[in-house]
């Protein structure tokens, strides 16, 4: 981070919640104590997760990664979204935090979701809109050069990088797949951030700066900001 992408961040989008926090908090308001919850891409350790010990009965992770240890009071499976190793209808709460952007199928993980999920039970993600100059710039580079951009750009490990496909990103395809398998819409909301991508360069930094707020400053222009925070209901029978 520049010194001067430092000074812009905490003048611009210092006292903003960011995406990540807001997806948190619709997961604790649609969260009831004793509730199985279920985190799909729940990562190498947990870290959302983790956040809701004490607060529900059950908590479950799945992901396609290696855990790094056993974690204590969580469920740890090895299976993806599309396959989830659960009996129907025992789950009261899926989450997913940056997962949707990497579905190959999106008609066989709503499906698998709605599967696993009780009647009146929520499904809540956060994923990138593929609206986004990010989104678009990334769906141009081809996925095998993300990895070394991404690990040089936020730092991120290059293991933790994975194929990007965006075929669930717009309000559009959300509501095509989600209504296909059985869900309600009940929330789609747009979210913007800092321009974290250019936190290496000052002056990028600024551009990026100014874009984002005329997106906030013009209503209509909001479908391009960078994050769309979803949650699902499964319809009662």
């Amino acid at each position: 981070m520049t010194t001067l992408a430092d000074r812009l961040l905490k003048k611009h989008f210092g006292k903003d919640p960011h995406p990540f926090r807001l997806f948190e908090e619709e997961v604790q308001r649609r969260l009831t104590r004793g509730a199985t919850l279920l985190d799909a891409g729940c990562g190498r350790s947990a870290p959302v997760l983790t956040k809701f010990r004490g607060q529900a009965g059950r908590l479950i992770g799945i992901d396609l990664v290696e855990f790094e240890a056993a974690q204590n009071s969580l469920e740890l499976h090895h299976a993806d979204i599309d396959d989830i190793p659960l009996p129907d209808q025992t789950v009261d709460l899926v989450m997913a935090r940056s997962v949707m952007e990497h579905i190959q199928n999106p008609g066989a993980a709503y499906a698998e979701v709605h599967r696993v999920l009780k009647s009146g039970g929520a499904f809540v993600f956060l994923t990138p809109n593929l609206w986004d100059y990010s989104s678009l710039i990334a769906l141009a580079v081809p996925n095998r050069f993300h990895p070394w951009i991404v690990s040089r750009v936020e730092g991120r490990a290059e293991e933790d990088v994975f194929p990007v496909v965006y075929k669930t990103n717009t309000r559009r395809s959300v509501k095509k797949w989600a209504e296909g398998a059985g869900f309600e819409v009940v929330r789609f909301d747009y979210l913007g951030q800092y321009p974290s991508y250019f936190m290496f360069n000052g002056g990028l930094f600024w551009i990026a700066t100014q874009y984002e707020k005329l997106l906030r400053r013009f209503r209509p222009l909001r479908v391009l900001q960078g994050w769309i925070l979803v949650t699902l209901v499964r319809r009662p029978h």
